[in-house]
């Protein structure tokens, strides 16, 4: 065989299997195709497709976790509904993330005043953006406004051998002028680290932190180790009740059956 037709072989090859990834793991609407690199996009599939995959994290409905121990959250991903609870005082918010509303209890009542209201109801949002970013960010590679870059290759901090995807946003979350970089291992393809820029230019990390320790919930896998800022009592379920994100009443998860 001659060695221009094994290249093309080689390459229909691997049009296919990123085509077939592609399929699997479609980008949301929004998402910036044209600005983003094809190996950027091929890694971020691989990386989607070895946490569980596009249907399972579509299936997975219920997550909890802890954030760096200052608050509790639920989030019900196919409403929108998300229960915040303060550690630290009794502060609980309630609301629905597509729809901006919801309900506030602190200072020992349910808070009223509408401006009380909006006021609390956008700290939550803002608190759920940031904090599921922490949890989730591997799933939302191809989000809306993302813009994704390949970088090349590096090691982590940890010597592992990775490639380097670089995030950048448009008009999207709170800061959009943000930009990470995202270590993902060559060998079975997960996030392994990220580094955070609070400028879209800036040169030099505002922290470098691993994301490793994963562990499987329900049909996908979760890494909670972020170094000195971990994420805790991570929870995927099927089925809760209605009233966690009705009643103030701090729930138990530890009565409900997780999700296998």
């Amino acid at each position: 065989m001659s060695m221009k037709k094994q290249f093309t072989l080689n390459l229909l090859a691997f049009l296919l299997f990123s085509a077939c990834f592609a399929q699997k793991n479609p980008a949301a609407a929004g998402f910036d195709a044209a600005g983003s690199d094809a190996k950027a996009i091929e890694i971020a599939d691989q990386v989607m497709e070895n946490m569980g995959g596009r249907k399972n994290w579509d299936k997975t409905r219920y997550i909890a976790w802890n954030f760096f121990g200052n608050r509790k959250l639920i989030w019900d991903k196919w409403t929108g509904n998300v229960r915040i609870d303060n550690v630290n005082n009794d502060q609980t918010v309630l609301l629905n993330i597509n729809t901006d509303k919801g309900r506030v209890f602190k200072y020992g009542q349910e808070q009223t005043a509408p401006d009380s209201i909006a006021k609390f109801v956008k700290s939550g949002k803002g608190a759920w953006i940031n904090d599921s970013y922490w949890l989730l960010m591997p799933f939302k590679l191809k989000d809306s406004g993302v813009t994704l870059k390949y970088l090349g290759e590096d090691k982590t901090q940890d010597g592992v051998e990775a490639d380097v995807l670089q995030l950048t946003f448009k008009g999207v979350g709170n800061t959009p002028d943000n930009k990470y970089k995202v270590w993902v291992k060559k060998t079975n393809p997960m996030v392994w680290q990220w580094a955070y820029y609070p400028k879209f230019d800036a040169e030099k990390p505002g922290f470098i932190r691993p994301w490793t320790d994963y562990k499987q919930h329900g049909k996908i896998l979760i890494s909670g180790e972020r170094g000195d800022r971990d994420l805790t009592d991570i929870m995927v379920f099927d089925k809760l009740p209605e009233s966690i994100f009705t009643d103030f009443k701090r729930p138990d998860l530890s009565q409900y059956p997780r999700a296998k």
